[in-house]
Parts: structure tokens; sequence; C-alpha cells
């Protein structure tokens, strides 16, 4: 069945102005104005965007939906790669110093063991000459995370312990047997 251009003209009526002010009244694009097609004449005859906001109310012009765009999926395949998952050969680019850089590496552990000693110090743990010796031990390299520099540390303070109780039970000693000597040379 052919349609001669005249009729064609009747049917299909242009809704391109009411689109427009629909967008701008409702505040959305274009594409999000829903107008009812068994409306098409009342449409057409809204030529304002008051006689617009008039049809809206009465439901012939509505804004559509946003379609919903899940982030559940996203959320849990971000769990699983911290758990470790989905981060086999397959998946990187680049190499394992451009993934996380070993000067960031080295930064986050310097950060810990300085901060460590900074405590340290000020809760007076460690005085100023041990503190010195384990920041210079920490920089060169020695201590490959907190724990080992904490019981090396105590292991330190341990040995300047037993030091200083050698060392008195020395003095007593010298001092004791100085003076049997000199009890010897006052009998002579």
């Amino acid at each position: 069945m052919k349609v001669s251009p005249d009729e064609w003209l009747v049917k299909m009526v242009c809704l391109r102005l009411q689109k427009r002010l629909a967008a701008s009244v409702l505040k959305c694009g274009k594409r999000r104005v829903w107008m009812d097609p068994n409306e098409t004449n009342e449409l057409a005859l809204a030529n304002s965007r008051q006689s617009v906001r008039k049809l809206v109310k009465d439901g012939f012009i509505v804004k559509k939906q946003v379609a919903i765009h899940s982030r559940a999926r996203a959320r849990l395949h971000k769990i699983a790669v911290r758990k470790g998952r989905h981060c086999g050969m397959g998946r990187r680019h680049g190499t394992a110093e451009a993934r996380t850089p070993s000067k960031y590496l080295w930064i986050k552990r310097i950060r810990v063991l300085r901060r460590l000693l900074r405590k340290y110090r000020e809760a007076k743990k460690v005085d100023k000459t041990l503190y010195h010796h384990f920041y210079m031990a920490a920089k060169g390299n020695q201590f490959k995370n907190r724990r080992v520099l904490i019981e090396s540390i105590h292991k330190a303070k341990n040995q300047a312990v037993r030091d200083k109780a050698l060392k008195e039970q020395q003095d007593a000693r010298r001092d004791k047997s100085a003076k049997l000597r000199s009890k010897k040379l006052a009998k002579k």
C-alpha cells in the first residue's frame, strides 16, 4: 500500500519543538523524554513551555529513568583482587619495577623504622647513642621490618645491662683485692 506525501505529513506529526521544550522543562536530555504516541495530536498543539508543563502534569510527557549500571560485579572483583586473585602473569602489563617500584617499597619500610626509632627515643626507651646507631643501621638496610628492629633493640639493651653488671662485678673485685693488698702492706 503506497502512501501519498500529503497523507504521510498528516500521519507523522513533527514533535521536535515539543521534545526540545520538554527536555528543557524536565532538565534532562532529549533522549530521556518519552511522549505518548497515542496523544500525538494533543502534543502537537503544545508550543510553549507552559503547555508542555501541563502535558507533563497530565502524564503525556514523561522523563525516562536512567539505565542502571550496577557496580556489584566490580565490587566483588575488587575484593577478589585484594585477596590476590586475577593478578597472574597473563594479567600483568609492565615489569615488576614498573608496577611497584622498589624505591617506594624502600621508602615505606624506612619510614616505618624511623618512626619507631623516633617514638622509642621520645619515650626514653633508647638513648641518643643507641638511637643514632640503629638509625644508621636502618639506613644501611640491616632490618627488613619493624619486628627485626625491635628484637635487635631489645638484644642491644640486654647486652648493655649485662656489660654494666659485669663491669660492676669487676670493679667490686678490684676494690676488694686492693683493700686486701693494703691490709697486707699494713701488717708488714
